[in-house]
């Protein structure tokens, strides 16, 4: 058994500016934050990254990000890698925003702190999918594929 663990550098445990959307009032500079992973499970083949806000209103909370088949000897991404491009021709969905890649913390204002939960999982294969897959989809056919998991949450309201 492995001892999976997520890790930031500039992550913590409430979330800045620098990771908050910059749109509908928020003003954030909208940089996905560093990650590091350390003791992925004996056989992983590629990694999923997903952020979700389990607290966004409406059915099924709000995907912040999501990005698949980013291989095995990938154990970080610095700060703003969603922009400035994932290696080893990783695939970043659509948001619940609309674009493509990272999309920052924005709750509605006045709500109590959202939580932002980071996960990375470790899949056993490379998932067959592309750019056009819903972030649904993307779980859904990672779910039998998952060796581990680990993930870090950070909160933020405004």
């Amino acid at each position: 058994m492995s001892n999976f663990t997520l890790t930031s550098s500039d992550l913590r445990g409430q979330m800045t500016k620098t990771h908050v959307y910059n749109g509908f009032g928020a003003g954030g500079d909208n940089q996905s934050p560093h990650l590091r992973w350390t003791d992925a499970p004996d056989g992983t083949e590629t990694f999923l990254i997903t952020c979700h806000d389990t607290d966004a209103p409406g059915p099924g909370g709000w995907w912040h990000w999501v990005a698949f088949n980013l291989p095995a000897s990938v154990g970080e991404l610095p700060t703003n890698a969603s922009a400035d491009g994932l290696p080893g021709g990783a695939v970043q969905l659509t948001n619940s925003y609309g674009e493509t890649g990272y999309g920052g913390a924005c709750p509605p204002p006045g709500d109590a702190a959202h939580p932002y939960v980071f996960t990375v999982y470790a899949l056993k294969s490379k998932l067959d999918l592309d750019e056009t897959a819903s972030p649904a989809m993307a779980l859904f056919m990672a779910d039998s594929e998952i060796l581990g998991k680990a993930s870090i949450v950070s909160y933020y309201a405004r």
